[in-house]
């Protein structure tokens, strides 16, 4: 194995261990203020810019889970009595 693909290996095992902590710091008791959802929000997109070049699919699949994290989610209203999503 060439230097290079010693360093992209170990590059990708540090965006798995990287993603391992962006996700347990995504959980909804850690990102209750708005300032803690921004920094979350600002970590996934850097995760995603270093991602992008990534040939490993378990960064790819980390990628996806941690951008899942930052979507709003749904709630679904009653209006008189009428549901509304």
């Amino acid at each position: 194995m060439g230097k290079l693909a010693t360093i992209d290996l170990a590059l990708d095992e540090m965006l798995v261990n990287l993603a391992a902590i962006v996700l347990r710091l995504s959980k909804p008791e850690i990102t209750r203020t708005p300032e803690a959802r921004r920094a979350l929000t600002q970590s996934v997109h850097q995760y995603a810019v270093c991602a992008a070049r990534s040939t490993d699919p378990r960064v790819h699949e980390l990628k996806t889970q941690l951008e899942n994290t930052i979507k709003p989610s749904l709630r679904i209203v009653a209006i008189d009595g009428v549901k509304v999503s």
